[in-house]
């Protein structure tokens, strides 16, 4: 039998980061089956299922069983021995080793008997042996809710002694479900986790049933993939007889080409190897494997392999990396258990993982190394949040509010009350609270950041409902209802202060989902029977549930609203009255986009990046353009440079600088999956119109992600999931620090700092006098964000003209236009002139 050659285009494209085509269908079919259970929309419309509101296509019924694993290999627990700081022995035998018998009903009690032993508590898994490990599966305890852990930190150890910063903590939900507390890959022998607090502050106590560890899920964080300028590549056999099957082919950036191994005449027995050079030494980290596509054949799938390295081609040490990938055409990376240096790096295959021939081959193979923090940038922790942030908004007293649903990782029905949580970004500390108080599930809604502050949410599992926070009073309350209940739902504040709706067929009944607008004065909304929707619609095959979905809405002077995608159709909206709509032509050659984004990097101009054109199932795009207002008639759209990734489900953030940071996605968007995961992020230069990778991120961020840019000028990456009992379930975030921060060793550049404190307040067309610790060459405001759905309509940055007055002394001027400079909270930073911001000044504009 030999291997089929053919080469068909294939099904989708693939990213070149570790993922698992894991599609969560099969579960979102039993929830659509009961959602007429859970109960019905507001507007009289059933409840309806994001993934499977319509009839499913064909292969989703099929789905794997393997849905519900982790994206991560669960490690085994042989020979390994637990410790603790403390154990409860002389009323219950509740000793540490009991985390790794395999029985629930077992346990690790800190000790309770006599004196408790005070917080911290802290468990030690020693595994005996140095392992990739990604995760910590925690498993509290059933029988009771004492001791079940609330704050936690996790460090790793390889000697036991030296155990450096925490590579995760967090806060944990006060529930029996199972945790996953993700952290950066790392090679390490010791894991230990620490309790800090009692989730239900109930005593001094903390308790584990089970531990389980994850261990290789691909690309470590903090690494970038290395340039393969120069390279070559050679193999232990290779097909040239009937096919160019050669070894060169895993380099050459096409994956319709392929490495395999001599097939014809008699085929070369496993196993097979192929060896890139580098041709100069460089540290690797991990290696990245893209299988022939489907649709050229599954003969040759790499099944168990191994990788080794040398530095003079002749001597290769023991393996630094190993496994068994599955059979399928997902791209796959391997971990190395520590960076090496290195010219050759052998990949060595000893099974095919369909077991279907004595064959190997390789559509692509890549390298990584350690990221350069100056080039790169690098991230901090994970911090675990006691539910999956699907919303998010930056605050004015320097914390991030987050939201999922009714509950922590699930959604469905509408429920009347929204499980929440709020970060300090002082302190790292994340606290819960469940709200009811205003009859709204505020699951998939529209935001808008108001004029003084609050948070405007709207719509959402409950249609109709519109809530406010307020950070002021830590308050949330409810305002009027919408005309037109909606879910997923566009929203922006105009310049007048007041909030414009649009679209939203995911929730309430489908289509005719057109504007309205929310006054500040009366708590009211007024329809705008001139804006019907239909005319911003893509043209997704689902129809209006999917086609008017997440809209990306620019205000601009005198209440109008640039509506500029996902759809390829531009649109003026004007507000006032009955409000208008116009057409703004297209954005150049762009198609349809949903699930991109667009993001205000200056005065009038917009990046647009990503998206698909249709919500799910189908390619994403690598494609980036900008928008010109120009002078607010007919803006001007150009093609910028492509992203390195084709993206859906991403985020992006503006940078105060003007730059823009893109994190996570899928080149194939498939909602509740990990599958085609896009693990680096990539920063866009408006100077150069290119972009640039950054340091890989530890955790998948995809359908039901956020990212915010933070007042000190670092960017929040969090969430992603919300399926219930699934395996991408994402109840996290991490920090990512840019390299406009970092010195190359990973240390922090001196920043300016404000030595001023601006007023709390300022007009539009105010003079702004501010002084600095040292000399700066640039100011800019950037507008405190609201992100879900990969779509963050409030974010703008605003570069400000000033005067210099002193050594160190300004007059900033702020926009008179409240078009430009949109009412509201805004973060004002001074750069130096290597570009370093400022921790940011908040303030009030309007």
């Amino acid at each position: 039998m030999l291997p089929d050659l053919s080469r068909r285009a294939g099904l989708f494209r693939l990213s070149r980061l570790r993922s698992q085509r894991l599609v969560l269908l099969a579960l979102v079919a039993v929830i659509v089956a009961l959602l007429p259970v859970l109960g019905a929309r507001d507007g009289g419309v059933a409840a309806a299922e994001e993934q499977g509101a319509r009839p499913p296509r064909p292969h989703h019924a099929a789905a794997p069983a393997s849905a519900m694993e982790p994206a991560a290999p669960v490690l085994s627990r042989a020979g390994w021995t637990a410790t603790a700081s403390d154990e409860e022995t002389a009323r219950a035998d509740n000793r540490a080793a009991n985390v790794l018998d395999g029985k629930a009903d077992t346990l690790w009690h800190s000790r309770w008997s006599g004196s408790a032993a005070p917080m911290p508590h802290s468990l030690v898994i020693d595994m005996h042996r140095t392992e990739v490990v990604s995760a910590l599966l925690y498993q509290p305890r059933t029988d009771s809710p004492n001791g079940r852990v609330g704050e936690y930190a996790i460090h790793l150890s390889t000697d036991g002694q030296n155990w450096g910063a925490a590579v995760a903590s967090g806060t944990l939900a006060d529930d029996t479900t199972t945790k996953t507390l993700s952290f950066a890959a790392r090679g390490t022998r010791y894991v230990r986790l620490t309790a800090t607090s009692e989730a239900g502050n109930r005593g001094p106590w903390s308790s584990a049933a089970e531990i389980r560890l994850l261990g290789d899920p691909g690309l470590p964080a903090s690494v970038v993939d290395l340039p393969t300028t120069g390279w070559t590549a050679s193999a232990s056999d290779e097909e040239t007889a009937q096919a160019d099957n050669r070894a060169a082919n895993i380099l050459d950036g096409d994956a319709d080409t392929l490495w395999h191994s001599r097939w014809s005449g008699s085929a070369t027995p496993l196993p097979h190897s192929v060896t890139i050079d580098m041709h100069r030494t460089q540290t690797v980290s991990a290696l990245t494997y893209q299988p022939r596509k489907s649709g050229s054949g599954a003969n040759g799938r790499i099944g168990a392999y191994s990788v080794a390295t040398s530095l003079d081609g002749v001597s290769f040490g023991s393996p630094v990396a190993g496994g068994v990938w599955k059979d399928d055409d997902t791209v796959k990376s391997t971990t190395f258990t520590r960076p090496v240096p290195a010219r050759f790096v052998r990949l060595t295959a000893t099974t095919e993982a369909g077991n279907r021939g004595p064959w190997s081959s390789a559509a692509e193979v890549r390298l990584s190394g350690p990221a350069d923090p100056a080039v790169s940038g690098t991230w901090d922790r994970v911090t675990g949040f006691p539910l999956v942030p699907v919303a998010t908004a930056v605050l004015p007293n320097n914390k991030l509010l987050a939201w999922s649903a009714y509950a922590i990782d699930r959604f469905g029905g509408s429920n009347g009350y929204t499980q929440t949580a709020i970060m300090d970004l002082g302190t790292g500390q994340v606290t819960q609270r469940r709200v009811d108080n205003t009859g709204h599930d505020m699951f998939c809604p529209g935001i808008a950041m108001l004029a003084d502050g609050r948070v405007l949410v709207t719509g959402g599992s409950n249609a109709s409902r519109a809530s406010i926070y307020d950070p002021r009073t830590d308050t949330w309350s409810a305002t009027g209802e919408m005309n037109i209940p909606r879910g997923y739902q566009a929203m922006t504040l105009l310049s007048n202060g007041e909030a414009f709706v649009l679209g939203g067929s995911w929730s309430g009944a489908r289509g005719g989902k057109d504007g309205e607008v929310w006054s500040p004065a009366t708590g009211k909304w007024r329809r705008l029977p001139g804006v019907p929707v239909k005319d911003t619609m893509t043209a997704d095959p689902a129809g209006p549930y999917r086609a008017d979905n997440h809209q990306w809405l620019h205000a601009t002077s005198r209440g109008r609203v640039l509506h500029l995608g996902p759809s390829k159709q531009l649109n003026w909206i004007d507000t006032t009255g009955n409000g208008t709509i116009t057409s703004a032509g297209t954005r150049a050659d762009s198609p349809d986009a949903m699930n991109g984004n667009a993001v205000s990097y200056d005065v009038g101009k917009l990046l647009t990046l990503g998206g698909a054109t249709a919500y799910e199932n189908v390619n994403a795009t690598r494609r980036a353009y900008t928008v010109d207002l120009g002078d607010g008639t007919r803006p001007v759209s150009k093609r910028t440079g492509d992203m390195a990734y084709a993206r859906s489900f991403g985020n992006s953030v503006v940078m105060p600088d003007g730059k823009v940071a893109v994190f996570g996605g899928q080149s194939y968007p498939v909602p509740f999956s990990d599958a085609t995961s896009v693990m680096t992020p990539e920063i866009w230069d408006p100077a150069t119109g290119a972009f640039t990778k950054m340091a890989s991120m530890a955790v998948p961020r995809n359908y039901h992600s956020v990212a915010n840019l933070l007042p000190d000028g670092r960017i929040f990456s969090g969430g992603g999931g919300l399926c219930g009992d699934c395996a991408t379930n994402h109840s996290d975030g991490a920090v990512f620090t840019p390299p406009y921060l970092l010195n190359p060793d990973g240390t922090r550049k001196p920043r300016p700092a404000f030595t001023t404190t601006p007023p709390a307040r300022v007009a539009n067309g105010a003079v702004l006098p501010v002084t600095t610790d040292k000399p700066v060459t640039a100011f800019s405001l950037v507008r405190a964000g609201a992100a879900t759905h990969s779509v963050d309509n409030d974010q703008r940055r605003v570069p400000l003209t000033f005067r210099q007055t002193g050594a160190t002394s300004y007059e900033l001027t702020v926009p008179g236009d409240p078009g430009v400079a949109l009412p509201g909270t805004y973060m004002l930073f001074a750069l130096d002139a290597a570009g370093v911001p400022s921790v940011a000044k908040m303030i009030t504009i309007g």
